[in-house]
């Protein structure tokens, strides 16, 4: 029905438009929503423990669909097993100019230059307050005005600020979509940003999962930086990965739109990944495996090529809530 019927309506609207009506109705029509989808699938041998936490089942939203954690509680509702919030950054800010979000149909994909838009931390909070059983995790990142040298003490502040009301962190450094974030990922300033936020972690009396998200286009020189990051500072594991700057092979016409890309055109290339990170590395973290997962298929292959969790989001919105049971029934099956 949501390929057939739902998609086409609302692809006729502008994406970030049609995003915010969608979040309206779930909020204030939700209870009609449940009417016309699929019943999520509930199994226990879908449980998976990973970083010391239990996921219902281990398909989740990826982060940038609920910036603003305004939507968790629904949103799980339609069978994820844990919601990323985010990018949260300490301070409101509006993002880039729009438009800013583009499909391309042709591609199954989207390019999408944000650049952070979010209510800021606090905002978040009072609506965090309200959760009662949503596994959440928290993605957080720098300001647009604060210089790369001061980028530190943002992720503090949210990592602070956050800590009681988020069951994992995710550290982004890898969005293309805020100026020069993404020299944050250079092994120096990464490690100390890492261990800054590690040293707060273990202060506290039950220390919580901080993960990484990295980028796509990362070098295997540099995804080996990467490993040997993770394992220095004890961080709990990687998301593979974030969007894309590549344009290869598109066809749409909003191909040269700047941005970051996600969609089917990033399947390979995250599997890849993720390969080499747990290959490369003897599987000695946990991996949470996004980019361009469209089928069951897709979901499989990143789980067989190492990752312990996957997470949605081009995906979801091309091929609707169904997804989510299609993966999970096809890992039953798999009994992977």
């Amino acid at each position: 029905m949501y390929k057939s019927l739902i998609r086409p309506l609302l692809f006729k609207f502008d994406p970030e438009e049609i995003h915010h009506f969608t979040f309206s109705f779930f909020k204030n029509f939700g209870f009609l929503a449940k009417l016309f989808l699929p019943k999520p699938i509930e199994d226990q041998r879908l449980e998976r423990e990973v970083f010391g936490l239990k996921f219902k089942n281990p398909v989740g939203l990826a982060a940038g669909f609920d910036k603003d954690a305004k939507l968790f509680k629904e949103l799980s509702g339609l069978g994820f097993g844990f919601i990323e919030i985010g990018t949260l950054t300490p301070k409101p800010q509006p993002g880039n100019d729009k438009k800013r979000l583009f499909r391309l149909k042709e591609d199954s994909a989207i390019i999408n230059r944000m650049g952070f838009n979010n209510g800021g931390v606090d905002e978040a909070i009072e609506r965090l307050k309200k959760n009662k059983n949503v596994l959440i995790g928290g993605n957080i990142g720098k300001n647009k005005v604060t210089p790369n040298e001061e980028a530190v003490n943002d992720y503090k502040i949210c990592f602070e600020k956050l800590f009681p009301y988020v069951d994992y962190f995710v550290v982004n450094v890898s969005s293309p979509n805020t100026p020069n974030l993404r020299e944050l990922q250079d092994k120096k300033p990464l490690t100390e940003l890492l261990s800054t936020l590690q040293n707060l972690n273990f202060e506290k009396p039950k220390p919580k999962p901080i993960l990484l998200k990295i980028a796509p286009d990362l070098t295997d020189e540099q995804l080996l930086d990467i490993i040997d990051i993770v394992k220095e500072t004890q961080i709990a594991g990687v998301i593979a990965t974030n969007t894309t700057l590549s344009r290869e092979n598109l066809t749409s016409e909003n191909k040269s739109e700047m941005g970051g890309l996600s969609g089917k055109p990033l399947t390979k290339r995250s599997t890849e990944v993720i390969r080499f990170l747990s290959e490369k590395s003897g599987k000695a973290f946990p991996i949470i495996g996004v980019g361009g997962i469209h089928s069951a298929q897709d979901a499989l292959e990143k789980l067989e090529a190492g990752a312990s969790l996957v997470q949605l989001y081009t995906g979801f919105i091309y091929e609707g809530p169904e997804l989510i049971n299609k993966i999970n029934k096809a890992i039953l099956k798999q009994k992977i």
